[in-house]
C-alpha cells in the first residue's frame, strides 16, 4: 500500500483503498491546482484564458448563453440534440472543468459526452439529492484532434483519405489498421499522458474508446470500438508503454470490420469519424492482490424484455453482476448475470430454484494487482482467497453443492451462488435505479440506456458510479397486433409465451435458415467455426431485408465466443437477417441466454432484427422439429461448395408459401405459423 493516497487521522496514516475516496481527494487536489499558464498561446488557449476571466467577473448566466453554444460546436460534438441538453445542464464553469482535463483540443466524443450530461442531469436535479449516492469522477478526456495529428505525425494522412473512399474502404482500412498499431506520438501529447498516470498513481485506470459518433441518438456503436483496463501497476516506464498500447489499439479499432460494416449499414461511411478517449478510474476497491467493484451493470430505462404480462416496460430493468462489469455487457462462457425488472425485482427469468442457480453468475472478472493483468476467477475460489468479502447482498450458500462437497471429502465444504436476492429485497437500489433513470429519460425526453458500478462504504451504504450513459435504441411497433385462434396445429412452426424482444410485430418470412442442433452439437471446434462462416456467406446473399426477409434458428447463443455454447458468428455476418432465434439444447450445453444491454443485443435493436429465444422443453411452448424436418433443404443451391454440412445447415425458401411472425408484447405471447398448408419436401 505504499504507493497509495493515505489519509493522517487519530496519528497515524491509513491508505485509501476504494475509489470512491481516491476520487473525492484526487477532484480536490485538482480542482485547486488547475493551471492557466499563458505561454505559447493559440486561439484555443486564448479562448479559454478569455471565458476563465469572465467566469472571475460572475457575469449573469443569461449573457453566457452564446459563448456556451461556441464552446459546445468545438468541444462536445456536432449532434444538436446533444448539443441543447449539454446548453439547458451545463455551466461555463462546468465547461471549464472538462476543458482541465483535456489533453489537446478537439472533441471529447459522444462516450464522455454522455456520461457527463447524464451527471449534470442528476446533480442539478431539485428533487433528489443525488450527490450523496453518486461517486464523484475525476477523468481525462483526450481530444479528437490528437487521432488526426497522431495520423498526420506518421505520415499516414494518404491513406486516411485512400480509405475515406468507396473502393477502399474496407481494403485499405486493413493496411491502416496495422499502421495506427504502431506509430508515435508528439512530444507535447506524449508529456501530458505521462501527467495522467502521474495524476492516477498505481491506482487502476479504463482507456476508451470516445468517438463523435458514438453513444449518440440512433447510433451506439456499441460494441463496436475498443476499451482496455490497465492495473497500472510497476515502474512509470512501464505504466506508459501499456497506455500507449491501449491508445494505439483503440485508434486501431476504428478500422475494425464490424465497425465499417455497422458505419456502411448506417450510412455514416463517409461521415468525419474522429476517435477521442475517455480516461477513467476504474470504481472499486483493493481486496488483498484483487481490485473490483462490489457490483456492476447495465440498465435500461424501457424495459425491451419483459417476461411476464403484469411487468411494466416503462419500469425499465437491470441486467447485474459481482466484480468488474464486463460480464454484464459481453456473453461471456456458461455466466449468466442476474436480470432485474425494476417494478419486479424479486422476480426471475427462471421459474424454480434449480434453474435459478444453474443460470446465475459463476465467474467474476478482476483485476489482479500482483500479475498486473485482468482476471476471470471462480466465484468460490476467489470466496477461498479472500476471506474479507462481505457476502450479505451478494450471494447465499449453494447448500446442495456444499452437501455434495462434504460428500465426496472435498477439503472445501461450503460453496455460494450469486443472486443479489437480500439487496433487491432489503435496499431500496431498485427505487433509486429506477429514479436515476426515469430523471435522465424526462431530461432527454427519450429512453435510455447506462453502465454503472455500485461500492459499499464502512456503514453498508452503496454508492453508484454512472460510468455511461446513451440513448436507448428501441425497436418494434407498440401497438396492438392480434395473434389467430384459428390457426390450425400442423402449421405451428413454433409457439410460446414471453422470451422476445422487438416489441410487437407481425412479420412476413420468406426464408429460414436452420442449424440443427444435434448436428452441430456433435461437430469438432474447428467444424463449429466453419457453420458460422458458412452463416456470414449465407447472409451476404441476403440483398435486401425488406423483400427478402429471413428467419435465422441455431442453438444456444448467436455470437457467442464459446462455440461449445453457440454459433461463433461476427454480427457482421448476421446483420441481414429480420428476426434471429435462440433454441435449447440442453443435452449438448447449448442454452440461450436472454441478455438484453449487452452490446450483441444493442446492435440487433438498432439494426431491426426481432429476438426470440425457444426452450423446447418448456410447456408453455411447442417447437415443431418434424414440420423442419419436411420442409425442403435448398442449401447446395446457394453454398454448393460447402455441400458437406448440407445436414447441419438447412436453408428453407417459402415462395407463395409464406411464413409468418406475430409477438404481441401486452399478451406476452408469440407464434409462428404458415398461413396455409407448409411446402411438400
Amino acid at each position: 500500500t505504499m504507493f497509495m493516497p493515505h489519509v493522517y487521522e487519530n496519528g497515524k496514516f491509513t491508505p485509501i483503498m476504494n475509489s470512491v475516496e481516491a476520487s473525492k481527494l484526487f477532484l480536490r487536489i485538482s480542482e485547486e491546482s488547475v493551471e492557466t499558464s499563458n505561454r505559447n498561446l493559440d486561439y484555443w488557449d486564448r479562448l479559454f484564458i478569455r471565458i476563465e476571466e469572465r467566469v472571475k467577473k460572475k457575469y449573469p448566466s443569461s449573457k453566457n448563453r452564446s459563448i456556451i453554444e461556441h464552446i459546445c460546436n468545438i468541444m462536445i460534438g456536432k449532434e444538436e440534440r446533444i448539443n441543447e441538453l449539454i446548453r439547458k445542464n451545463f455551466s461555463l464553469e462546468d465547461l471549464l472543468a472538462i476543458k482541465s482535463k483535456l489533453i489537446g483540443t478537439g472533441f471529447i466524443g459522444g462516450k464522455a459526452v454522455g456520461m457527463l450530461l447524464a451527471r449534470n442531469i442528476l446533480l442539478r436535479d431539485k428533487i433528489f439529492n443525488w450527490a450523496e449516492i453518486l461517486e464523484p469522477h475525476d477523468s481525462f478526456y483526450i481530444g479528437s484532434d490528437v487521432f488526426y495529428s497522431y495520423i498526420v505525425q506518421n505520415g499516414w494522412w494518404r491513406l486516411r483519405l485512400q480509405q475515406k473512399t468507396k473502393e477502399g474502404f474496407f481494403e485499405v482500412a486493413k493496411v491502416l489498421k496495422e499502421k495506427l498499431l504502431t506509430g508515435d506520438f508528439p512530444e507535447e501529447i506524449k508529456e501530458k499522458f505521462i501527467q495522467i498516470l502521474e495524476y492516477f498513481g498505481q491506482s487502476p485506470i479504463i482507456v476508451r474508446s470516445s468517438s463523435l459518433l458514438e453513444d449518440s441518438f440512433g447510433n451506439a456503436f456499441a460494441g463496436k470500438y475498443e476499451s482496455y483496463f490497465l492495473v497500472n501497476q510497476g515502474s512509470l516506464n512501464d505504466r506508459y508503454r501499456h497506455f500507449i498500447d491501449a491508445v494505439r489499439k483503440i485508434y486501431a479499432s476504428t478500422m475494425n470490420e464490424d465497425a465499417l460494416a455497422y458505419r456502411l449499414q448506417r450510412g455514416l461511411e463517409f461521415k468525419d469519424e474522429q476517435m477521442a478517449l475517455l480516461v477513467q478510474r476504474v470504481s472499486g476497491c483493493y481486496h488483498k492482490k484483487y481490485f473490483f467493484p462490489d457490483m456492476a451493470g447495465v440498465g435500461i430505462s424501457y424495459n425491451t424484455f419483459v417476461w411476464k404480462k403484469e411487468m411494466d416496460p416503462k419500469a425499465g430493468a437491470l441486467r447485474i453482476v459481482f466484480g468488474l462489469g464486463t460480464r454484464a455487457v459481453n456473453r461471456v462462457g456458461d455466466d449468466y448475470p442476474r436480470t432485474v425488472a425494476l417494478d419486479m425485482p424479486q422476480l426471475k427469468p427462471n421459474a424454480g430454484a434449480e434453474e435459478a442457480n444453474a443460470f446465475s453468475q459463476k465467474g467474476v472478472d478482476v483485476l489482479n494487482i500482483v500479475d498486473n493483468e485482468v482476471e476471470t476467477i471462480n466465484f468460490n475460489d476467489l470466496l477461498r482467497e479472500e476471506e474479507d468479502l462481505n457476502l450479505d447482498f451478494v450471494a447465499v450458500k449453494d447448500e446442495e453443492t456444499s452437501n455434495r462437497m462434504r460428500e465426496i471429502g472435498s477439503p472445501y465444504n461450503e460453496a455460494w451462488a450469486i443472486n443479489f436476492d437480500e439487496f433487491l429485497s432489503r435496499t431500496n437500489f431498485p427505487v433509486i435505479m429506477q429514479k436515476m433513470m426515469k430523471t435522465i429519460e424526462n431530461s432527454y425526453n427519450y429512453p435510455v440506456d447506462i453502465e454503472f458500478t455500485v461500492n459499499f462504504d464502512n456503514d453498508k451504504k452503496f454508492h453508484i458510479n454512472l460510468l455511461q450513459c446513451r440513448p436507448l435504441q428501441t425497436r418494434g411497433n407498440m401497438g396492438s397486433v392480434k395473434i389467430p385462434e384459428d390457426i390450425k396445429e400442423e402449421n405451428i412452426l413454433f409457439q410460446s409465451e414471453g422470451n422476445f424482444i422487438g416489441g410487437s410485430i407481425s412479420q412476413m418470412i420468406k426464408r429460414m435458415i436452420y442449424i440443427d442442433p444435434k448436428g452441430y452439437g456433435n461437430l469438432t471446434l474447428s467444424q463449429k467455426y466453419d457453420i458460422a462462416r458458412i452463416i456470414g456467406r449465407l447472409n451476404r446473399q441476403i440483398e435486401n431485408k425488406e423483400s427478402l426477409p429471413v428467419i435465422l434458428l441455431g442453438p444456444g447463443r448467436w455470437g457467442s465466443s464459446t462455440p461449445e455454447l453457440g454459433i461463433p458468428v461476427h454480427f457482421a455476418e448476421i446483420n441481414n437477417v429480420s428476426v434471429i432465434g435462440e433454441m435449447a439444447y440442453p443435452i449438448a450445453g447449448l442454452i440461450p441466454e436472454l441478455s438484453f444491454g449487452t452490446h450483441f443485443f444493442q446492435d440487433l435493436i438498432e439494426t431491426g432484427i426481432f429476438y426470440v429465444s425457444i426452450f423446447p422443453e418448456r410447456k408453455d411452448t411447442k417447437f415443431n422439429v418434424k414440420l423442419i424436418e419436411t420442409l425442403p433443404n435448398h442449401f447446395e443451391e446457394y453454398l454448393p461448395e460447402d455441400g458437406k454440412y448440407k445436414d447441419i445447415v438447412k436453408v428453407c425458401d417459402f415462395k407463395g408459401k409464406h411464413l409468418l411472425l406475430i409477438a404481441d408484447i401486452l399478451s406476452q405471447k408469440m407464434v409462428c405459423f404458415f398461413e396455409s398448408a407448409p411446402p411438400n419436401p
